[in-house]
């Protein structure tokens, strides 16, 4: 076995940072720079933050407790089954992985289509399954990941990003336009929760065994150093994934002039159009399809390994077959339906995955109070589910009750019960055990 060295760490990084970067860390930062206006620098601070921040920090918090299933387990049995379950399937074959393939149709073939081919479900459901299969066939060997997303589709990526900003440093740029809906008062607040929508906390969450596995593969096997290589590769991939953001937040607020948009993707063709002209469409679609088909292979791969340690009597080749084809028929759903659904679920799901990163980051300090897990997660859960039912159902008729929880204004209404459930949890475990510290928590292997 050959020794692992830092070469072999840097295309890590790289591979998990394909994984990361699909179709959607590319539309929502440009759309942000062009929404934020004047405000564009406030704003992809705020986005940063949660966009890239919490996925470093997730994959730090797994790395830590070795495994997502043990984390998770520290609150409940049963919610170490189920939450990880939730997860795989929003950011897997429920919601991410055919939003990948409909943008890959819509950004990447469909602008090099006749009009009437680009709107036809037919043409879309060869693409889609056409897309899917290539997306099964490299799934099949998870331990080549390193070789086809480290070595050559991410260099490839970065190289086609950094030609556009390079040549938009070379034109002309336009003034900012003034910030649009809440990017005017609450530019850092929307900005950070832009940063859902690109759903790579939850991911980080997950990744953390498709490359722990990669690092075994490469000869990797003591815990510490396997946990410290993580929390690197991690690190490696935030920091390519702040500069990416950073080049296209500039690209949506200074990449005009503009007509009127509706969406990050056709900010990037008004700027695509206005740096390269008609071969900019050509150059876009490129980004877009390797974008995609990097984030819907490492989706599938880490998803289907998942499954396979759950339902170990279904082989992984099964699982792969299973998403691939389920993907693929929600994804000829359309777009614009995905999206619909995907907003609401996020807003359910990220308070609680952001709370169990934070609890994961200082579990030395709480360990001995197993108590703050259960009521802080509880708390956060019950609190983001009624917001959902609220958002997605109601029609916000239950804002006068909400907006009284301080900062629900700016979406994190979810930071006071997060703090109660702390401050409970600590009590709980402090009545249990009075005069002495509440006693230390076994944690499964």
């Amino acid at each position: 076995m050959k020794k692992f060295t830092k070469k072999h760490l840097i295309f890590v990084s790289f591979m998990l940072f394909s994984m990361f970067f699909g179709a959607g860390n590319l539309i929502f930062p440009a759309f942000l720079g062009f929404s934020a206006g004047e405000h564009v620098w406030i704003s992809l601070t705020g986005f940063i933050l949660s966009a890239v921040g919490l996925p470093i920090l997730g994959v730090a918090a797994v790395a830590k407790a070795g495994s997502f299933q043990t984390l998770a387990r520290r609150v409940h049995p049963v919610f170490a089954f189920i939450f990880p379950l939730i997860i795989y399937l929003s950011i897997g074959p429920g919601l991410a992985i055919p939003r990948a393939g409909s943008l890959a149709f819509e950004m990447g073939a469909g602008p090099l289509l006749p009009e009437d081919w680009a709107t036809a479900p037919a043409v879309l459901l060869i693409y889609t399954a056409i897309f899917f299969g290539l997306v099964f066939w490299l799934s099949l060997s998870p331990s080549k990941l390193v070789d086809r997303f480290g070595k050559l589709l991410t260099p490839i990526v970065l190289t086609l990003i950094f030609i556009i900003f390079i040549k938009s440093l070379t034109m002309p740029t336009s003034e900012t336009g003034t910030p649009q809906g809440d990017y005017g008062p609450n530019p850092f607040f929307q900005g950070f929760l832009d940063g859902y929508l690109t759903m790579d906390a939850l991911a980080s969450l997950v990744f953390g065994i498709v490359v722990a596995n990669t690092l075994r593969a490469k000869g990797v096997e003591n815990k510490k150093t396997l946990s410290t290589c993580v929390m690197y590769a991690g690190f490696g991939a935030g920091l390519l994934l702040a500069a990416i953001y950073l080049i296209l937040g500039f690209l949506g607020a200074y990449g005009g002039p503009y007509g009127q948009v509706e969406n990050g993707a056709q900010v990037l063709t008004h700027v695509m159009a206005h740096l390269f002209g008609q071969s900019g469409t050509i150059l876009l679609s490129v980004v877009f399809t390797l974008a995609c088909l990097c984030v819907s292979i490492g989706l599938v791969t880490s998803c289907s390994q998942f499954f396979t340690s759950v339902f170990p009597r279904v082989p992984y080749k099964t699982w792969a077959i299973i998403f691939c084809v389920w993907s693929m028929a929600t994804a000829n759903l359309g777009l614009t339906e995905i999206l619909n659904v995907s907003v609401p679920i996020l807003g359910a799901i990220y308070p609680v995955a952001i709370v169990l990163i934070v609890l994961a980051l200082v579990h030395d300090y709480i360990r001995s109070y197993s108590s703050i897990y259960i009521v802080t997660v509880t708390f956060v859960g019950l609190f983001s589910m009624v917001d959902m039912i609220n958002t997605a159902f109601l029609a916000h008729k239950w804002n006068m009750v909400l907006v009284k929880f301080p900062l629900y204004a700016h979406g994190i209404g979810w930071l006071v019960p997060a703090l109660a459930g702390v401050i409970i949890g600590y009590t709980i475990d402090l009545m249990k055990h009075p005069g002495k510290r509440a006693p230390v928590e076994k944690e499964a292997a």
